[in-house]
């Protein structure tokens, strides 16, 4: 199972919320069939309903480039 916290950590590059959901979308087209949105993004970007876009994007697998 991933979790969210560990993708951060591990991808410090990523600096904005939009950079993080097709990292998200990435995982989920690998193959990842879980995930765990164990922490909230900490980017001034990030909306309220962040847990929601992030598990769709993760659903979805990469759609767009």
């Amino acid at each position: 199972m991933a979790r969210l916290s560990d993708l951060i950590i591990s991808n410090p590059d990523v600096t904005s919320f939009p950079e993080l959901e097709k990292l998200v979308s990435h995982l989920g087209e690998s193959g990842e069939m879980h995930m765990e949105f164990d922490v909230k993004p900490d980017y001034r970007d990030t909306p309220r309903k962040w847990a929601w876009l992030l598990e769709a994007a993760f659903t979805r697998g990469l759609k767009y480039d």
